[in-house]
């Protein structure tokens, strides 16, 4: 087995581009912000109650553009950023890597009529299983009503790809998702499932909203790639034991259906993809808290993105005279393999970390520390745990002081 040294070495391993899809880390994270309807709705509701559901149901959304993406973004270089700005949604969003070991991105976004700020640093680490590889994201996400004096925060579940080495790679995400009201108390506890024995479980998200005094006030269910409801206890109670009733009837059947069908040698090298089972089962008197955009017709020939993803890399007319020189969008290796010249984006992507390695003995050397230019390091006003914040000033357009990393 690998020891824990070479685990840690896993993100300093080069993988050949084909491995990748053309966006950014820092890009892959701005999709967070495809379901920010959902945030201003919290932002509207009047009782703390109806708010938790509407920000369970965008935590939820925030992780579902991962479902099927088995491209790995490009890791960001140190000093990268990336900004988005939508007028149609009502937000403008600002990341930068502010580390490079460990890889540290750092994001702010903010409502345009000032109804909330959005903001974290993930840390993804990375553990390789043999056969899959598990990112662990973490790091602390914020999210704060501004109208309402309320602050939320909560950590991202684990994703993991299976079948990096033979097979078809697919993913799950599991763990469980707290979210914690920091001005009430109320919290909101998501437990993502693993696929389980028979793959009955995969995809699926069970939860509940309970106040400071652990009263369950409301339970969630659904599956992260589709669709999250919502019902009062009660009914959900009810509804379970019916349904254990009757359970005894219905035996799920094993992956791996068949021994003969795989060779033993096989079966143990691929972890099978479980059956898509049939979609959600609606408990009658539910309430629908989000459901998935339907993806453009040719999304599975584009690394499965959504028409949110597709739009991220986009450079528009003129935007170039007004975007930092160290946004994503300018990057040479994404730029080239978006186009579909693979060997210019494989030269490209090796120049820039040469560029990268040389400029950071030339620091070493002056005994220079690198300067994040728009987060400084602090501790999270809510959690105390350490975190980046945001220092503002850079839609101010002042870029006369950014790295030169391209």
């Amino acid at each position: 087995g690998l020891d824990k040294s070479e685990f840690s070495e896993l993100s300093k391993i080069t993988m050949p581009i084909a491995f990748n899809e053309p966006l950014s880390f820092l890009q892959r994270i701005t999709e967070y912000m495809e379901h920010i309807y959902l945030i201003h709705k919290a932002s509207c509701q009047t009782q703390s109650l109806e708010r938790m559901q509407a920000v369970a149901a965008f935590a939820v959304s925030a992780v579902a553009s991962q479902w099927e993406r088995t491209g790995k973004p490009f890791n960001p270089l140190l000093g990268e950023t990336y900004e988005l700005i939508r007028d149609d949604l009502g937000f403008r969003f600002i990341s930068e890597q502010v580390s490079h070991h460990p890889p540290v991105s750092a994001f702010y976004s903010e409502g345009l009529n000032q109804d909330f700020r959005f903001h974290g640093s993930i840390y993804p680490k990375l553990k390789f299983w043999g056969k899959s590889v598990e990112a662990e994201p973490r790091g602390t996400i914020t999210l704060e009503l501004l109208k309402h004096n309320e602050a939320y925060t909560w950590t991202n579940p684990t994703c993991c790809v299976h079948n990096v080495i033979i097979g078809k790679l697919w993913i799950e995400q599991y763990g469980t998702v707290e979210i914690l009201n920091h001005r009430t108390g109320d919290k909101c506890v998501l437990n993502f499932k693993s696929c389980g024995l028979f793959g009955k479980e995969l995809h699926k998200v069970e939860g509940y909203i309970q106040d400071k005094s652990k009263k369950k006030l409301f339970m969630i269910y659904g599956k992260w790639t589709e669709c999250l409801w919502g019902i009062d206890p009660a009914s959900y109670e009810s509804y379970r034991k019916n349904e254990r009733r009757g359970d005894h009837q219905k035996k799920p059947k094993p992956l791996n259906h068949d021994p003969g069908q795989m060779k033993k040698s096989e079966s143990d090298v691929v972890d099978d993809i479980p059956e898509m089972q049939d979609t959600v089962q609606v408990i009658p008197g539910s309430k629908l808290l989000w459901r998935i955009n339907t993806r453009p017709p040719n999304s599975s020939q584009m690394y499965n993105f959504t028409s949110f993803t597709v739009s991220l890399n986009e450079l528009e007319k003129g935007m170039e005279d007004i975007l930092a020189p160290t946004d994503c969008r300018l990057r040479p290796d994404i730029r080239g393999m978006e186009n579909g010249n693979m060997d210019l984006a494989s030269q490209e992507k090796e120049r820039l970390e040469e560029k990268q390695r040389e400029a950071r003995k030339e620091r070493a050397k002056d005994e220079e520390e690198w300067r994040t230019r728009w987060f400084s390091q602090g501790n999270n006003p809510y959690t105390g745990t350490p975190d980046w914040l945001y220092s503002g000033g850079y839609f101010d357009r002042n870029f006369s002081d950014c790295p030169d990393i391209y």
